[in-house]
């Protein structure tokens, strides 16, 4: 596939501001600045990115708790994002979700979901919806290795092949469920074929690089798009951080993290194809790394400067009536 400058800048702002907002995210937990608990997505930026830079606004999808990437790459707001982190009445969520619970329906974004494997069930009913509404839109729910065991998962799987919906099953598998590996967890030893197993068309790619999970996402999406039915995509990748910040991960190996950052970096990835290419220029991206950063800053700045949410908004927001 060709690339236009744009697109690959843009590729690279999402990938680099997913890296940074976690960063920051991880500095400030750790200052005592955000409640709660948190799970950062550093490492992974090429899957969100790849997978979102196929999607429009009205496309759906469904986030796990390791949710920032996908929100950023769905296009939220980083500063309401950051407030929303931080408990801020002027959060996404009025400061009610938090990190795990970040929502946002005007940019298709279903929601975080604390629950392992429950995004896959609300996606189906997205994509259902737009099956049965026809309006060529997809549904795209984001799913850890840990999840590929649950049986929320299976059942939504085979449903999608029942009903042919429109939904792509987005695996990423990064190694680790909390602190169990998935070597040992997963007893297939491989998503995809487990996947494929239930009728839909399945595909492995390097979670590390964004053109690959591009490419097979463009793939997948378009079919689905076209009243193909369900797919779904393993991408395979290990996180830079433990399963929160804070975790002690005494289950990796001495060094583990330091050979990652070395070796599969995809932001470190797709500097090199891009510049080596000539397709861009190194002072590109540092232009762009110097106004993410500002960014980001600026999101922290207004985050701690904002209100807590009043007492009375306690019980709002906590029922719908139809």
């Amino acid at each position: 596939m060709s690339y236009s400058p744009e697109f690959l800048l843009r590729a690279y702002r999402g990938m680099k501001t997913i890296r940074l907002f976690e960063e920051r995210v991880t500095r400030e937990f750790e200052a005592g600045n955000i409640p709660g608990f948190v799970h950062a997505y550093d490492g992974q930026e090429a899957i969100a990115i790849g997978v979102c830079m196929n999607l429009d606004d009205a496309d759906i999808i469904g986030s796990t708790h390791r949710g920032h990437g996908h929100c950023i790459a769905k296009g939220c707001d980083v500063i309401g994002m950051m407030k929303e982190i931080m408990g801020k009445a002027d959060g996404l969520c009025k400061g009610k979700g938090g990190s795990m619970h970040i929502a946002d329906i005007d940019k298709g974004m279903l929601g975080a979901n604390a629950i392992v494997g429950g995004g896959p069930p609300l996606c189906n009913g997205a994509a259902l919806s737009a099956k049965t509404l026809k309006t060529g839109k997809v549904a795209v729910s984001f799913n850890g290795d840990g999840s590929s065991n649950q049986g929320t998962v299976m059942e939504a799987l085979n449903l999608a092949v029942v009903l042919q919906l429109p939904h792509l099953f987005v695996f990423e598998n990064n190694g680790y469920g909390e602190g169990t590996g998935a070597d040992y967890a997963v007893g297939s030893r491989d998503i995809t074929s487990r996947t494929a197993a239930f009728g839909m068309p399945a595909e492995k790619v390097d979670g590390a690089d964004f053109f690959a999970v591009y490419e097979a996402t463009a793939k997948a999406v378009q079919r689905a798009r076209e009243g193909g039915g369900p797919s779904a995509l393993e991408a395979d990748i290990i996180r830079f951080s433990g399963h929160f910040i804070g975790d002690p991960q005494l289950y990796r190996a001495k060094g583990e993290i330091a050979q990652l950052r070395k070796d599969r970096d995809c932001l470190k990835f797709f500097r090199e194809r891009v510049t080596g290419e000539g397709w861009l220029q190194a002072a590109q991206l540092d232009s762009i790394d110097d106004e993410v950063a500002a960014l980001i800053e600026r999101a922290v700045e207004e985050g701690l400067a904002s209100p807590l949410p009043a007492v009375s908004e306690l019980t709002t927001d906590v029922y719908c009536s139809y």
